[in-house]
């Protein structure tokens, strides 16, 4: 049946393509197609991308590294569309996922199925600077989180945003920008969403799950939307800067990274719930080729361990603490691009967790900006200032 689905996708793209390209004016980067009714109604443009991998990891024994764990995969093989319909002010995106690890995770409560669906969402402009968003997509969560994988910097996120982030969920969201002055401009998110994650089709299990994001551009806008993109690619000419702040609270929380993690199952067969919150703090600076990030992450929970109706612990703990992540990098005219970056995560001691930080060196040749690059970088991590781990990454980007 899968199968089947995406060769009969694959057919209608080809025959698409074929029809279309009559007046299509697109260049590489920019979508496979772009393609607009005569009549204006509506566009569709379609970007697939593919992402491969070949990691080498060696953890030190106290005494010599092991043998290196070695690994080649395609991390991420994707299908984007998006457009409007209708109308310029309603927008659409849909984003699916094949490769193993975008669709993994299934379980009782997607109906034990592969979760293909990454994005898929409508976005409705409809006074002024309002816009409604609905359906299922990324939170205004951490901004290393929201910035697309496709436009990293470094092989992929930090330890910060692997162990904090809020992802993507189904709800709605709204958003809205405010010019407070000259170049300053200010931008108001704020979401309710189910608060267990994507693809789950047999939730509400917990209670709902409540964002909210402000973001502070006091230099005006970035080149191409360059505040959720990695790197100076666009060369700014005057300093840009956006500093953000994201709350998030989930009211009775039943995962053990708030809309992450594993589900906290109690002995009877029941779900555990608490409620959970996390802070964002984090800033975007670029000017000239040279670009800066830095993020830090706090997460509460009124309750972090899951414990049983006769008052035994049921194993499940949320994953409580504090993290810090910063990267700088610089483009050189050649397009080649350094990029240093610390990364460190503090738990609280209830989740019995060691102390993390890693130290990571990259470059990256940026052939047709993010679309088309080159990357490698190398890491040094620490666990709890005992066991040390070297981790080398390299791969590919093309991106449509």
């Amino acid at each position: 049946m899968i199968t089947r689905t995406i060769l009969g996708l694959a057919t209608f793209l080809c025959c698409f393509t074929l029809t279309a390209q009559e007046i299509s004016d697109t260049t590489f980067g920019k979508g496979l197609i772009n393609f607009t009714a005569k009549d204006s109604t509506f566009s569709v443009k379609f970007a697939p991308r593919i992402q491969g991998r070949y990691i080498a990891s060696m953890d030190y024994n106290g005494t010599d590294y092991d043998d290196a764990d070695l690994n080649f995969l395609i991390r991420r093989a994707r299908l984007k569309f998006s457009g409007f319909a209708y109308s310029p002010k309603l927008k659409y995106k849909i984003e699916l996922g094949l490769s193993n690890r975008d669709i993994s995770g299934a379980n009782q409560y997607n109906r034990n199925t592969p979760r293909y669906i990454l994005d898929a969402v409508i976005m409705w402009n409809f006074y002024e600077n309002f816009e409604l968003w609905a359906g299922q997509t990324k939170l205004p969560g951490n901004v290393e989180r929201v910035v697309s994988s496709a436009n990293l910097q470094l092989i992929d996120r930090s330890i910060l945003n692997s162990r904090f982030n809020i992802d993507r969920d189904v709800g709605v969201q709204l958003r809205h920008h405010t010019a407070l002055g000259g170049d300053f401009i200010m931008r108001e998110k704020i979401a309710l969403s189910q608060g267990e994650g994507r693809n789950v089709t047999e939730g509400n299990e917990g209670g709902l799950q409540y964002t909210g994001r402000v973001e502070f551009l006091p230099f005006g806008k970035f080149k191409s939307k360059g505040d959720y993109s990695q790197g100076d690619l666009k060369r700014e000419d005057t300093p840009k800067l956006m500093v953000g702040f994201t709350y998030d609270f989930n009211n009775n929380a039943v995962k053990t990274r708030s809309n992450l993690g594993s589900y906290m199952t109690l002995s009877d067969g029941s779900l555990y719930e608490t409620n959970i919150s996390t802070f964002f703090a984090d800033a975007m600076f670029k000017y000239k080729g040279f670009a800066f990030m830095g993020e830090y992450a706090n997460r509460d929970a009124s309750a972090p361990v899951a414990v049983n109706l006769d008052g035994t612990e049921a194993g499940s703990i949320v994953t409580v603490g504090n993290a810090l992540n910063v990267q700088a990098s610089y483009l050189f005219k050649s397009n080649y691009e350094l990029t240093t970056r610390y990364a460190t995560i503090n738990y609280d001691a209830i989740t019995g967790n060691d102390t993390q930080a890693q130290y990571t060196l990259g470059v990256s040749k940026y052939v047709v900006g993010h679309s088309l690059k080159i990357q490698a970088d190398v890491s040094y991590g620490t666990l709890d200032g005992t066991q040390d781990n070297v981790l080398f990454r390299t791969g590919f980007d093309l991106h449509f």
